[in-house]
């Protein structure tokens, strides 16, 4: 399972995951005042991908998907 955590991303992919989580929880709060459950999944989205930047982690290259950054 330690390996499955493991870094997997450079610097560039997490300036990228980085960007998308501000995106993402921007929308949230924008989103909270028009309908709340699609504001409640994108504030979970933007989370999940804030932690994929800080720790440098990206789910889909752990399970063995290639991605591009």
């Amino acid at each position: 399972m330690k390996q499955f955590f493991a870094r997997n991303l450079e610097n560039g992919g997490r300036i990228v995951r980085g960007v998308v989580a501000g995106i993402l929880l921007i929308g949230a709060l924008v989103s909270f005042y028009f309908l709340a459950p699609l504001g409640l999944v994108l504030l979970i989205s933007g989370v999940f991908v804030l932690f994929e930047a800080i720790r440098g982690w990206c789910v889909l290259r752990a399970c063995g998907i290639r991605t591009k950054l």
